[in-house]
């Protein structure tokens, strides 16, 4: 019998680029360039609570 896999986890981190901020995930998903930290942190937020 083939051993079932879990879930991939959706692991986010920020990446600075100059003046702004922009999330990504493991699983490929990159948010919007944000000027605000705390606007891409929410970005990643939403994102492992609702994956696109």
């Amino acid at each position: 019998m083939a051993e079932q896999q879990p879930p991939e986890l959706h692991r986010t981190s920020t990446v600075e680029n100059g003046p702004f901020c922009t999330a990504r995930c493991t699983c490929g998903w990159r948010g919007p360039a944000r000027r605000a930290r705390s606007k891409a942190r929410d970005d990643a937020a939403h994102h492992v609570t609702q994956p696109m």
